[in-house]
């Protein structure tokens, strides 16, 4: 896959359909050598209606081939999330309490996307490509007690359509022997 940073030159933050959560197209500057991204730049963003946002922990996740499925996990805290290289198709579910839980979201994202996910919305994702690096910044710090839920990334019920089949996904034990929907109370905050 190639990406191609001229389609990226206009800052727009959106709310997708699951409440609270923003698609962010970042502006990408490309020439001959790469490209390069104002990742996440608080008061412009602000300014276009993402939340306020305090960042206290930067994470990376190194997907080493393609068809890596990583989730679908709702943490008690907000994320923002992107690629530094590749491309990833994500997917959300809204798992709190409301009118919207259950509510599904995917869209891809490479370098020129982002997007903010509210705490409670379970996110997952798969490498659409060898040698993707997935990062994440949170408002809140990991800790082992914290409690938070998870959904398995192949429920029906759920019907995340992913690019690459099951039978050639790479999952985790503990996320293929996550809950159902029907099976999760809802999160409250």
């Amino acid at each position: 896959m190639s990406f191609d940073p001229s389609l990226y030159q206009e800052l727009k933050v959106t709310e997708s359909p699951i409440p609270g959560l923003f698609v962010i197209d970042l502006v990408v500057n490309g020439d001959s050598r790469g490209w390069f991204k104002e990742n996440y730049q608080q008061q412009k963003m602000e300014a276009l209606g993402l939340p306020h946002f305090e960042t206290v922990q930067n994470n990376f996740s190194f997907n080493s081939e393609k068809g890596v499925i990583r989730g679908l996990h709702a943490e008690p805290w907000e994320k923002y999330i992107s690629v530094a290289n590749g491309s990833v198709f994500c997917a959300w579910v809204d798992l709190r309490k409301g009118a919207s839980f259950g509510q599904t979201f995917s869209i891809e994202v490479n370098p020129g996307k982002a997007v903010f996910v509210p705490r409670g919305v379970a996110n997952g994702y798969q490498a659409l490509e060898d040698n993707v690096t997935y990062t994440y910044l949170v408002n809140d710090f990991w800790a082992p007690d914290k409690k938070y839920a998870a959904a398995n990334v192949f429920d029906p019920e759920i019907g995340i359509n992913w690019p690459i089949a099951k039978e050639q996904s790479i999952v985790s034990e503990r996320d293929l022997n996550n809950p159902l929907l029907k099976d999760i109370s809802p999160m409250e905050f």
